[in-house]
């Protein structure tokens, strides 16, 4: 029925909720703890909310606390209003990078200032959606007019309004312009009017780079080298010739379509991040429409889709008369859930492309308007992806390559001959709010919402088991059951030291969940992947990491197992590492295997910020299955720390200014890690790495085991079993 972030935000949110407190009805600020990163989306409403691990998120169903440090606040006073021809995504992307550099893991980010007032909610949604990319915990902006307006459009009852604007005019948290600025632990500034066109890639959400300059952010990383000249390229492709060292490739039988470094093979409107914005899903309706009377057509080789994160979506596009251009131009509605952004894309425009990119390494794009592009997350065969707004999704799927400056390279031309730039085809402000105000309309949310709880008819024709306990059936290759409770005992195992332990994989920087643990395509030729087939499920049934994560041995074999993961240890990208002392190259899952029929303990070694991206629970759960015991790195990301210590994975920070490669570490050492018996939150533990050649080097580390709470987590082996024992002691 859409994406639940969405849904929060146009239905579930209340703003301020009434409780039954001692028989009297109590107002009390509305707040949220949700089971994924961009549960923040909802900050953008005045509801503080924040995204944890659906690891702590069981416990806490189950009765155990979940704990948050009081945060550090980091203001950011917002100024002006943005210019014509940027949009909220150009702002997030523009913030986003400016967080990031700053820091802001761990901490709270709160917006002020008069520059409020020319953000709608959709817009300071789209500002909230992205925190998890920027690293806060939560984004939360203040209730105002704009807020007050937003639940009036949105369908809201009057009365829910009413104590809205009654309760946080009582309390003091209504904004007005030309209020004071609150006090702050830290306090930034960003003025909107400054804010230009751009796109984030092709790696990292906080990559942002200014529209002009896409093509030299993709050389910077892919170096495809010149490119040739049309006549060139047309010689070559009928030769069958490489161009520097690439080759064009025919498509479809159509020689005029070609497929080289650069090309935009998917555009996608997809993610909450965007389609919870009219504005700039209006515009990308409106330049679709005028592209369309222009006569220009999108290339045969971009696969394009419309997957909004709620009904009401296509409610306004079709009053506006705009769904139908972006359907002439392939934009057809694919879902409304989570597609693209999160690696279900399918497979790519046709066997021929996917072929082609396959044999000849080429550099493909995607251009989405979601919210995280990491390596091998959009589809494994697209090396390259930029985020930007739904208009320009629709711009590149025309142009067809981020080789032109789409500032003032044509996009396409007329069937007369004519040149057609960007800025024939972009709305203008006043076109798009005209659009908004007659097309979104309270109805549409009242409509769409009436029926949120009901499903399809295929949730309603599906056939579920009934009964206490869960049948588990042995013959499903996606819900098995799990092994987590293998060997439980009533009273936990003594907390002993980890010795003698084995690096599995040895990683740099800015390591993702979707890194650890993909939820994308299983590639045939994995552990995953040949697991399946031995199951007798056919590769065109293989489905995705992500449908599969009900069955461990899916996603154990699946762990570190991106096609993009670079491990010091192996000498190739992908799911490889070297297992010791023999020193052979195998896969990961293989060598996790080995070791655990050796009994050898194992663990991780990664730079800064391990764990960013999605709060996938595998990315924890994964590591433990393998053997991991413990992971030391520069820095965590919020969740997946959480998650670590959740699954009884030990995080360990190096001190500032050490890491691996300061201490002379290569991976191939074996480690001990002393003093666990007697751990405490926040401790130095020392630890010690023995080369081959016997020379022993030691360095502390600091326990990012955050509480007391955590510290039992350990010590029972993870939340689960410390629940179970519990539930146990009880009866």
């Amino acid at each position: 029925m859409g994406i639940c972030h969405q849904v929060n935000l146009e239905h579930l949110a209340k703003v301020v909720q009434v409780r039954d407190v001692g028989g009297k009805k109590v107002a009390i600020p509305d707040t949220l703890m949700g089971t994924d990163s961009h549960t923040t989306m909802v900050n953008g409403l005045g509801v503080l909310g924040w995204g944890t691990g659906g690891i702590e998120a069981e416990a806490a169903i189950l009765g155990q606390p979940a704990y948050l440090a009081p945060p550090i606040v980091v203001g950011v006073r917002f100024l002006g209003a943005l210019p014509a021809g940027s949009t909220a995504t150009d702002l997030v992307l523009t913030l986003t990078e400016m967080l990031r550099k700053h820091g802001v893991v761990d901490k709270f980010v709160e917006f002020c200032g008069d520059g409020l007032s020319s953000l709608s909610v959709p817009d300071r949604a789209t500002l909230s959606n992205m925190c998890p990319e920027y690293g806060a915990t939560s984004a939360l902006f203040p209730v105002d007019q704009q807020t007050l307006r937003y639940l009036q459009v949105t369908g809201r009852d009057r009365e829910q309004i009413d104590l809205v604007e009654r309760y946080a005019k009582e309390q003091g948290l209504f904004r007005v312009d030309g209020a004071a600025t609150p006090k702050f632990s830290e306090l930034l500034e960003l003025d909107l009017s400054k804010v230009e066109s751009s796109l984030a890639g092709p790696k990292r959400p906080q990559d942002r780079v200014p529209l002009r300059d896409a093509w030299s952010s993709f050389t910077t990383v892919f170096t495809p080298g010149p490119r040739p000249e049309p006549e060139a390229i047309s010689r070559l492709t009928q030769e069958g010739g490489p161009i520097n060292g690439r080759a064009t490739v025919a498509v479809a039988a159509k020689p005029e379509a070609t497929v080289e470094n650069g090309s935009v093979v998917i555009a996608a409107i997809t993610s909450c991040t965007n389609t919870s914005n009219p504005s700039v899903m209006i515009a990308a309706g409106l330049l679709a429409k005028k592209a369309v009377e222009l006569g220009l057509t999108v290339k045969p080789y971009v696969k394009t889709s419309l997957a909004p994160g709620s009904r009401v979506v296509t409610d306004y596009l079709k009053t506006a008369d705009l769904l139908e251009p972006l359907e002439k131009l392939g934009f057809f509605l694919v879902g409304y859930g989570c597609t693209t952004c999160i690696g279900n894309s399918g497979p790519l425009a046709s066997p021929e492309i996917e072929a082609a990119v396959s044999k000849e390494d080429l550099s493909v794009v995607a251009v989405l308007s979601g919210n995280r592009n990491f390596e091998a997350r959009i589809h494994p065969l697209v090396k390259a992806s930029y985020l930007g707004s739904p208009p320009l999704v629709v711009a590149f799927a025309l142009a067809g390559t981020v080789h032109k400056d789409l500032t003032k390279d044509p996009l396409g031309q007329t069937a007369d001959g004519k040149p057609v730039m960007l800025s024939d085809l972009w709305p203008s402000q006043d076109e798009v709010n005209e659009v908004v105000q007659r097309c979104v309309k309270e109805e549409m949310f009242r409509r769409e919402y009436s029926r949120i709880f009901e499903g399809d008819e295929h949730w309603k024709s599906m056939e579920a088991p009934t009964g206490p306990i869960f049948a588990w059936d042995p013959e499903s290759t996606y819900v098995k059951e799990p092994p987590y409770f293998d060997g439980f005992s009533a009273q936990p195992k003594a907390l002993t030291d980890i010795d003698g332990a084995r690096v599995l994989v040895m990683v740099g920087d800015s390591v993702t969940t979707d890194h650890i643990s993909p939820a994308g395509s299983i590639p045939i030729d994995s552990p995953a992947g040949r697991y399946l087939i031995e199951k007798g499920v056919d590769r065109f049934a293989f489905n995705s990491f992500g449908a599969r994560r009900g069955n461990h041995e899916v996603m154990e074999r699946g762990t570190f197992g991106n096609i993009r993961l670079r491990n010091a240890l192996a000498s190739r990208e992908g799911y490889w590492t070297r297992h010791f002392p023999d020193g052979g190259e195998v896969t990961i899952f293989d060598a996790a295997q080995r070791y655990k029929a050796e009994g050898v303990p194992l663990i991780v070694l990664a730079g800064k910020e391990y764990g960013t991206g999605s709060s996938r629970d595998w990315a924890a759960k994964g590591p433990l299955l393998q053997g991991v015991r413990a992971v030391i790195a520069e820095s965590f990301e919020r969740i997946h720390r959480s998650n670590l210590v959740g699954m009884g994975i030990l995080p360990l920070q190096y001190v500032p200014r050490e890491n691996a490669h300061l201490l002379g570490l290569t991976g191939r050492e074996r480690y001990t890690i002393h003093g666990l018996d007697t751990i405490k939150p926040g401790q130095l533990v020392e630890v010690e790495a023995v080369a081959d050649d016997g020379k022993a080097t030691r360095f502390s580390t600091r326990c990012r085991v955050d509480n007391e709470t955590e510290v039992g987590y350990l010590h029972h082996g993870g939340i689960l079993p410390l629940v179970l024992r519990e539930l146990i002691a009880k009866k």
